[in-house]
């Protein structure tokens, strides 16, 4: 979520699909945003987002953390995500919806946690809506090195158990995810040195379907954790190997800014060159970025937390 701010505005709507990714049967760990996932910096209060395409507003609290979204489609339609805390904890997770101007009481849903330390940590994810039906629980297991290795969901088809296994070889991590004793996925991140002893980090993410091989995700990430190249890959059955979709070259200024986007599709290439103007603050954060040779623009208003 730290390249192009439309990838970061959809990535920070993970925020949204978690909430529906409950439905699922692969649940992910639980997120807790924070202003740095916005490409924002400083003593951020909140931030509107204005694109081609609606209005995204971000409020946080003074320890940075993601207290409300807004989704704004048009003055009448927008859909509200609200965020709980305790002791940084994320505790309660509403999605509520607004159409026509009138709350939707019958999409709109609710996510409690709750959180037992008596040994290794567990997570109690309980989902209902907002007529108070009961839709899905998860609980998460971890252990004593706070990984994740277990979730369990029960709803009214029945009970589901994925494992998380986890193998260390010589710094390289795999973690792999068993639906019900089935591959799901195998999550694999290694940290190598160039030749200029540069560190990197290798995160390569594998799905599988019916336990093959359906597509893959190569990251690349530099010394300052920024997505560097990103190489997308699919399943060919015939030839029963992963076959190359497309790569995605990404290049920063000094400061960390993404500068170009470089996308490779077969023979293709495409380039985009990213341009911003600043606000006056200490934090210097970016008000308008804008995409050539698209000519696509998003304006952000910032609002800071007054000095202590």
């Amino acid at each position: 979520m730290s390249q192009n701010y439309k990838s970061i505005f959809l990535g920070v709507l993970i925020g949204f699909t978690m909430l529906l990714n409950a439905y699922s049967l692969c649940s992910q760990e639980i997120t807790i945003f924070k202003y740095t996932d916005f490409d924002l910096k400083g003593p951020v209060k909140s931030c509107l987002v204005v694109t081609d395409y609606g209005k995204e507003e971000y409020q946080f609290n003074q320890d940075g953390l993601l207290t409300q979204s807004i989704t704004r489609y048009n003055y009448d339609d927008y859909d509200i995500t609200l965020y709980k805390y305790t002791n940084g904890q994320l505790k309660e997770k509403r999605f509520e919806n607004y159409r026509d101007g009138v709350f939707d009481r019958n999409t709109s849903i609710a996510n409690i946690y709750s959180i037992d330390t008596t040994e290794n940590k567990k997570i109690t994810e309980k989902i209902i809506s907002y007529n108070k039906e009961f839709l899905d629980q998860y609980e998460y297991f971890y252990d004593k090195d706070d990984q994740l290795v277990k979730i369990i969901r029960i709803n009214n088809d029945g009970i589901d158990e994925t494992l998380v296994k986890h193998i260390n070889v010589e710094g390289e991590l795999t973690s792999s995810y068993f639906l019900n004793t089935v591959l799901l996925k195998t999550i694999r991140i290694t940290e190598t040195k160039s030749k200029t002893n540069t560190k990197r980090k290798v995160k390569l993410v594998t799905d599988f379907l019916d336990g093959e091989p359906n597509t893959a995700k190569e990251e690349i990430f530099n010394a300052k954790d920024k997505l560097i190249i990103e190489t997308n890959f699919v399943y060919d059955k015939k030839a029963n190997k992963l076959l190359l979709k497309e790569t995605k070259t990404y290049t920063y200024t000094e400061a960390g800014m993404l500068l170009e986007l470089r996308t490779k599709i077969g023979q293709g290439i495409s380039l985009k060159k990213y341009i911003y103007q600043f606000d006056n603050t200490a934090s210097g954060n970016w008000v308008k970025q804008i995409v050539t040779p698209d000519n696509t623009y998003i304006t952000r208003k910032i609002q800071y937390f007054s000095p202590k």
